[in-house]
């Protein structure tokens, strides 16, 4: 009886073909969207997607429809056929479109790049499009191999994630994954610091950091409120002027933006390897 109910629904499934009129609520689902999806295929993108500040693919995104805040009444007012979401999209977001009896595409693990192409292989199969989505990690491969060789044998700068509020990156954060293909030690990771966490007082001074790496946004003087910022105001690397500055949209990229984020901060790191 098992077998008969998962032949019918796969029917069902296929007789019914893939959706046309797609939502994402997230700003890397949005990313992953653009890539894969057909012409047509996109009904909206987030409320941030044409926000620079935090969205890569924001030029890519001006000429498409967007929601407005990203709540359950915004998405359906697009009349999904299905809704690309993230493990932090809101739980009552999600159990209103649930009630609404939406399909919905939940991306749960987004910290490393083999993350990206599990993804990329979930949204491309449910789309229809998995050729699209295979031909597009094999671009994203291929760059990550050649960066990888240009970066072989470099000796790994020391780097603290920082940021406008005293708070860095551990492990298990998309600014691991973005040091372990960029040349780099996290050094917060190295002292154990897991996930987003308050950045410590004066142990940060033991770190031995060479480059602090923080996030750019525009209009907003980042350096100057580090230099007012305990405890990276004493910090030598500050002082010294060791300071590289990523788009912030970069900095947290949890889809293939990821890769121009490595690229970005392996040149800043290791400039003789570009020349």
């Amino acid at each position: 009886m098992r077998a008969l109910l998962a032949f019918l629904f796969a029917v069902v499934a296929l007789s019914a073909g893939p959706p046309q009129r797609v939502v994402s609520q997230t700003v890397g689902t949005d990313d992953l969207l653009l890539a894969l999806a057909a012409p047509g295929q996109i009904a909206a993108l987030s409320h941030l997607a044409r926000d620079e500040r935090y969205s890569p693919g924001f030029k890519a995104a001006r000429n498409l429809p967007s929601l407005t805040n990203g709540e359950a009444e915004d998405i359906l007012r697009h009349d999904p056929d299905l809704v690309l979401a993230a493990s932090y999209t809101q739980v009552e977001v999600l159990n209103l479109l649930r009630r609404a009896k939406v399909n919905i595409l939940l991306i749960e693990k987004f910290e490393t790049l083999e993350d990206l192409y599990a993804n990329t292989r979930r949204v491309g199969k449910v789309l229809g499009r998995e050729a699209r989505a295979e031909a597009l990690i094999g671009q994203w491969q291929t760059r990550v191999e050649a960066l990888r060789q240009r970066l072989q044998g470099v000796k790994p700068v020391r780097v603290l994630a920082v940021g406008w509020y005293p708070f860095t990156a551990g492990s298990g954060t998309t600014f691991q994954d973005l040091c372990e293909h960029a040349g780099a030690i996290n050094v917060a990771a190295e002292a154990g610091l897991r996930g987003h966490a308050p950045t410590p007082g004066e142990q940060v001074l033991a770190w031995r950091t060479e480059v602090l790496v923080a996030p750019g946004e525009p209009g907003l003087d980042l350096l100057a409120r580090l230099r007012e910022l305990p405890p990276y105001k004493f910090l030598p690397a500050l002082r010294q002027g060791q300071v590289v500055v990523i788009p912030g949209a970069l900095m947290a990229a949890t889809s293939q933006a990821r890769i121009d984020g490595y690229e970005m901060l392996a040149k800043a790191l290791h400039p003789e390897r570009f020349q």
